[in-house]
């Protein structure tokens, strides 16, 4: 397969944090339902276990919320958790997929008391239901126009009070005067191998499979810190393991199927060494814009920056800076390549074709 598919088709490979379409049935069986199920992310926990007993406390709507980070870490799972803590309905929808006002209306007046509405990917909202969200989520109202043309008037229409949980890749991208409006903000991080072990070791008990602790461990080492590849991975090394080790899973079998699957010891793919390499090789390590990154695998930039590098840069394999992107003495290593230093600026113009 050409270099360029490859990475084009990164979003559906095995190590993505995006969600494909064989996890959602996966997932619903084994997504826990309240606080007491859910493993890491100690303090993003404790911290929405106290707002939820204080708004139980009060008899209140939760304070709205909103969770950003690498797409796989949970946060459509916390936002479920929330709404089961609150004994509340939660409804389910993105930004891409409202694309009218009255889409949003529509939602909105139909939640009851207390009820949550769960806006993934909501930096991609449009602006004008950006707006009609500035009262809704402050003072519990839409305007409703009534009528058209000279005739129109604008007619308030009172909400019940409601939790709205923003769920995002990229908090950069959501307009200050939305971001203001959310009481509880927080990022998810990756996870831990330890807590990851102890994930990977729950949905195995749940899913019915095999697994002793060390093929736990080495699934979960190679998981890039991500829940949804964890279980992804689990389910691939359970198809090897019925196929080729009578459906048990130990430390070699874990190895075996993972080779197989083209994930190393440090959970990188093709996609990943392929990129990699093309900064190193092509532009000697960097500094290298991602522009130019993204014109020679053929590729978005913005999957680049939100599927590929976060991981990279977690690793210590990728840097980025004012320059560009660098690959790092880590990386080099890691390929098993000789360190060298990074170019200045203008030998690295003369290697991109800038003069």
């Amino acid at each position: 397969m050409p270099e360029a598919r490859r990475i084009r088709d990164g979003a559906n490979r095995i190590v993505s944090g995006r969600a494909l379409e064989e996890d959602a049935r996966i997932e619903a069986s084994i997504r826990p339902a309240h606080f007491e199920d859910y493993i890491g992310q100690a303090r993003v926990k404790e911290n929405l276990h106290i707002a939820v007993e204080a708004a139980r406390a009060r008899g209140e709507a939760l304070d709205h919320v909103l969770l950003y980070g690498p797409p796989g870490l949970g946060k459509t799972t916390l936002a479920q958790i929330l709404a089961n803590e609150m004994g509340s309905v939660i409804r389910i929808s993105s930004g891409p997929l409202l694309e009218k006002k009255g889409d949003l209306t529509a939602v909105l007046t139909s939640l009851e008391p207390r009820d949550f509405l769960f806006l993934d990917e909501i930096h991609r909202l449009q602006p004008a239901l950006e707006e009609i969200l500035y009262p809704a989520m402050e003072d519990f109202r839409v305007d409703l126009i009534i009528g058209q043309g000279p005739g129109a008037r604008v007619h308030p229409y009172q909400l019940h009070p409601f939790t709205l949980i923003g769920a995002t890749t990229r908090a950069g991208l959501i307009m200050a005067p939305l971001r203001s409006r959310f009481g509880i903000v927080h990022r998810l991080d990756f996870y831990t191998p330890d807590d990851l072990e102890r994930i990977i070791t729950r949905s195995a008990r749940i899913l019915g499979i095999a697994i002793d602790r060390d093929g736990a461990g080495e699934i979960a080492r190679r998981s890039r810190g991500t829940p949804r590849v964890a279980n992804r991975l689990l389910r691939r090394a359970r198809d090897y393991a019925e196929v080729r080790a009578r459906g048990h899973i130990t430390l070699g079998v874990a190895r075996d199927a993972l080779a197989m699957l083209g994930v190393d010891e440090h959970g990188l793919d093709d996609t990943d060494r392929n990129l990699m390499l093309t900064i190193i090789q092509k532009y000697a390590g960097g500094p290298v814009g991602l522009n130019t990154i993204a014109a020679s695998l053929s590729e978005e930039e913005d999957a680049i920056e939100e599927i590929y590098e976060p991981y990279l840069m977690q690793l210590g394999l990728l840097d980025r800076t004012q320059r560009g992107r660098v690959a790092t003495a880590l990386a080099y290593k890691h390929f098993g390549l000789p360190f060298q230093e990074a170019p200045r600026k203008e030998e690295t113009r003369r290697q991109t074709g800038l003069f």
